[in-house]
């Protein structure tokens, strides 16, 4: 049995080529990666959790946080509830140098693969998810049943299809809504600037299941835009991560505010916003989409963290500017 196990991980090992000492030709290990890929999927981790999970030595991982923060890939900020320890956030920065990996990453597992068909591939899912099984006696806390990805070519075609069809069945809104999401999904590919502009993609199981964009709209004011989350999905609490992690970045690419459009009639998105922080500054009804409806904008004013990472958004300074968007000019929220 023992040298059956070895022949595997010699197997297995060449597969996904760890034995290369830089993972997939890029400038990280194999440890960096899987401590980048926690970052990337985790809410705010410690480096106590990471230690223990990943079970890394915790001198180890020190180094490889220090380096990354040399790198400005990560931040810290002291836990609320316990100052001895600090919660690990990864940067704008560290997103963008993480997303091709990551692309890459599937891009190798589907290479390995693709030569299965769907039997054969339920069959390895489930022989691994029994390795799984038998050789982890105490799994780790079973991760978010999602991740969040940047987009990647097809994602604006789930967005334009979900927006319209939840807005006309659950709402009642024409195609008319759905025209204007296509326009704002094509305005953002043809425009799109990484440095201060993201697409986020909440997906589970290979099948996304939400999104939200942040698109710049000044110099210090950027957009938070198409925030959705598929009905499948509801009660994951996606909707609150992906407002969290555009605030973050808008945070982290110098914006000043953040603002949006919706509808006073979408309760559950207020709800979120206004938990996240944002304070409506204008109404107004208007008629749009088949409907009458009211019109709100709402603002999220940024204040930089002391410590360099993200936090809990700051609240609204109550600005008295009033930004009345016109529906055709507008995003959704």
């Amino acid at each position: 049995m023992i040298e059956q196990v070895r022949a595997f991980n010699r197997l297995y090992t060449r597969q996904i080529g760890v034995i290369s000492e830089r993972l997939l030709d890029s400038p990280f290990s194999l440890a960096e990666m899987r401590v980048l890929y926690e970052l990337a999927h985790r809410e705010a981790p410690t480096a106590t959790e990471l230690a223990g999970d990943l079970g890394l030595d915790a001198g180890y991982l020190s180094r490889i946080l220090r380096r990354f923060e040399g790198r400005r890939y990560v931040t810290s900020t002291r836990s609320a509830d316990d100052r001895r320890h600090s919660s690990l956030h990864l940067t704008a920065r560290g997103r963008a140098a993480f997303a091709p990996l990551e692309q890459r990453t599937r891009e190798a597992v589907g290479a390995m693969i693709h030569h299965l068909g769907d039997p054969e591939q339920r069959q390895l899912a489930a022989a691994m998810a029994t390795i799984a099984r038998l050789l982890d006696p105490q799994p780790a806390q079973r991760p978010l049943p999602y991740v969040l990805r940047a987009h990647r070519p097809g994602d604006m075609g789930w967005v334009i299809q979900r927006h319209g069809e939840i807005y006309a069945r659950e709402w009642g809104y024409t195609t008319a809504f759905e025209a204007l999401v296509a326009r704002i999904c094509a305005d953002f590919l043809d425009h799109f600037d990484p440095s201060g502009e993201r697409c986020w993609i909440a997906e589970r199981d290979g099948v996304p299941i939400g999104s939200a964009f942040v698109v710049r709209k000044s110099k210090t004011v950027a957009k938070l835009r198409m925030l959705i989350v598929d009905p499948s999905a509801r009660g994951l609490g996606v909707g609150g991560r992906l407002v969290d992690e555009c605030i973050r970045f808008a945070r982290e690419a110098g914006y000043r505010t953040l603002t949006l459009w919706t509808h006073r009639q979408l309760e559950a998105a207020r709800r979120i916003y206004h938990a996240a922080g944002f304070r409506c500054i204008a109404a107004t009804p208007v008629h749009s989409f088949g409907k009458n409806l009211v019109d709100e904008t709402w603002e999220l004013a940024l204040r930089p963290n002391r410590s360099g990472g993200s936090g809990r958004p700051g609240r609204s300074s109550g600005s008295k500017t009033r930004l009345v968007n016109r529906v055709g000019q507008s995003d959704q929220g």
